[in-house]
């Protein structure tokens, strides 16, 4: 990508890990709660970046923003989380202009989640953009890709049939539990944590397990009884915790902390108990594995299930992939204008310029000088003139780094200020 006088910075980074290469525990030394965004947010301000989007769920972390190299980006990262420059660099991947622009919207569209056709990212994409916003973290070029990057979400998602059928980190839960338990609709299931995984699961759980014995328990107790007065199931209050892993079968937890929320020593069960830990970073700590009758599964043990739905899906990525280069297009199209769009405007303050030469040389020979219909007609002619510019700036058979020296040139516009 060449410079489009977007930024006073000199690139757009896309950078960060994903499960592609970063397991669950790498992952989680990265993730990045609400306050660690908004202090990252702040002190990448403090720094002189002035357009970033960051984003954090269970399968990436990425930064997405304007740096002058891409280490600035990087050193925001690590000081926010728990992860060492050298653990990114292991697993790390880092996009740069085109390259960049591409990568968000192959995560944006779904194409590259762990689940193929997963929309999820997306909200994450445009909450994370509301909150650069609101910080004045969103210069015109990322807000557009943001709103370019969802447009083509909507599309494939409306156009094609990537995200058809039932495949997801929840449904991968229901579908683990169905081919591990025996009688499931008589298994005590105790769900904790009730955020959107959670909720997902617990949905799931209901429709296709037809078990009237699952317990929930949220450490914010309103939220579970939200939840469990919708589903018609039971809620406890977080003080039952122990008492209520100790009754179940099956253990899911969903509870989207910074550090475990379950350890071997509130686990005083003494029957088989199949834990799912749905968290990054991970919310149950593997010393759960030290007690026998304990079967621990984590979300990236789920997530690779693969099932006949995961296949049809794949038939549908040239289509996805035809939807994004039509929209990347018309995003590089405006893009393409804001390269010009400098020396346009300082071609008609040039004009400008001749025009109030002239009318005041005109004012002192003619002493009946009609000032306002001289300003009108000077005016559209100056507007018809950049008009003309422009149109030729944006045909395809021209060079348009050629046709802009030479404006610049004729009309001595040396010093051009960045839009």
């Amino acid at each position: 990508m060449q410079q489009y006088n977007i930024s006073k910075s000199s690139s757009f980074y896309a950078l960060g890990l994903s499960y592609k290469k970063a397991d669950a525990d790498i992952r989680g030394r990265f993730s990045l709660d609400e306050n660690s965004k908004i202090n990252l947010l702040n002190q990448a301000k403090e720094n002189g970046i002035e357009s970033l989007v960051i984003t954090s769920t269970c399968n990436r972390t990425e930064i997405y923003g304007f740096a002058q190299h891409p280490f600035q980006l990087i050193q925001l990262l690590c000081e926010n989380t728990k992860g060492t420059i050298e653990e990114f660099q292991k697993v790390a991947y880092i996009y740069k202009n085109s390259d960049a622009i591409s990568h968000m919207f192959r995560v944006g569209s779904g194409l590259d989640s762990q689940i193929l056709g997963d929309f999820e990212i997306i909200s994450q994409i445009k909450k994370s953009a509301v909150v650069s916003k609101k910080l004045n973290l969103l210069n015109p070029f990322l807000e557009r890709l943001v709103n370019a990057v969802i447009q083509a979400s909507k599309r494939i998602k409306t156009e094609t049939e990537i995200s058809s059928g039932a495949t997801s980190v929840s449904f991968a839960s229901v579908q683990y539990i169905f081919n591990n338990v025996e009688d499931i609709s008589n298994k005590n299931i105790l769900l904790f944590g009730t955020g959107k995984i959670g909720r997902n699961t617990c949905e799931n759980l209901v429709k296709h397990t037809k078990n009237e014995r699952i317990t929930l328990i949220n450490r914010t107790k309103n939220t579970a009884e939200n939840i469990g007065g919708k589903l018609n199931l039971v809620v406890k209050d977080y003080a039952n915790l122990q008492e209520e892993i100790t009754q179940s079968d099956i253990l899911i937890v969903a509870t989207g902390a910074q550090r475990p929320t379950i350890d071997k020593h509130i686990v005083q069960t003494k029957k088989p108990l199949l834990i799912l830990d749905l968290s990054i970073p991970k919310n149950v700590d593997s010393n759960v594995e030290d007690l026998p009758n304990v079967n621990l599964v984590h979300l990236d043990d789920l997530s690779k299930i693969t099932d006949e739905t995961h296949e049809k899906r794949k038939e549908h990525i040239p289509f996805a992939e035809a939807i994004i280069e039509d929209v990347k297009k018309e995003f590089n199209d405006w893009l393409e204008t804001r390269k010009f769009a400098p020396t346009i405007k300082a071609l008609k303050s040039k004009l400008l310029d001749f025009k109030n030469a002239e009318l005041e040389a005109q004012r002192k020979k003619s002493a009946n000088f009609n000032e306002e219909q001289a300003e009108l007609i000077s005016n559209n002619i100056i507007q018809k003139i950049t008009n003309h510019f422009a149109h030729h700036l944006k045909d395809d058979n021209i060079s348009t780094d050629d046709s802009l020296e030479l404006i610049k040139k004729v009309f001595q516009l040396e010093n051009l200020i960045d839009v």
